[in-house]
């Protein structure tokens, strides 16, 4: 049990080296609350507002989503309660469902750009991690029409949008 508690003391505290060394020691992502559900350091990640912990936990395993994400006790709930816009993003970037009425803290077009990251996310994994989309390095971008750009973008995630 010590090392399930040193899991979330590291999560806790921000310590994301040793989130991963507790990890890689063999505790489970997937700790049970006081209620026996499962998903304990990754509410307390969210709530905390450690977006690189979210994502490590992620990673390894841990679920963006519950059967309903309007439950208080689900990793876009905690997010909400903390007043975590940025955990809230990377949660849809992951893959996290929005219940209808939930209010995000974010623009729409910021949900929009999130769920089309987690789209493409999805499609590369799928393509066995290659990348559907050539990036482009730019090392200035002075005369750029960037609102072209923008626009193409959120035209492209329009489409894309889970319905």
């Amino acid at each position: 049990m010590s090392e399930s508690l040193d899991l979330i003391k590291a999560i806790r505290s921000g310590q994301l080296d040793a989130v991963r060394s507790v990890l890689d020691a063999g505790v489970p992502v997937e700790l049970a609350d006081g209620q026996g559900d499962p998903g304990l350091p990754m509410g307390i990640a969210c709530f905390m507002g450690f977006v690189d912990i979210v994502r490590e936990l992620a990673a390894r395993g841990g679920r963006v989503n519950l059967a309903d994400n309007s439950l208080p006790t689900s990793p876009l709930s905690m997010a909400l309660r903390g007043r975590r816009t940025e955990v809230v993003r990377t949660l849809i970037e992951l893959g996290a469902d929005i219940p209808a009425g939930t209010v995000t803290g974010l623009s729409d077009q910021e949900v929009l750009v999130a769920q089309w990251k987690a789209c493409r996310a999805s499609e590369e994994k799928a393509a066995g991690g290659q990348p559907l989309v050539e990036e482009i390095d730019m090392v200035g971008c002075f005369g750029t029409d960037t609102q072209v750009l923008e626009a193409d973008v959120l035209r492209a995630a329009a489409k894309q949008r889970p319905s």
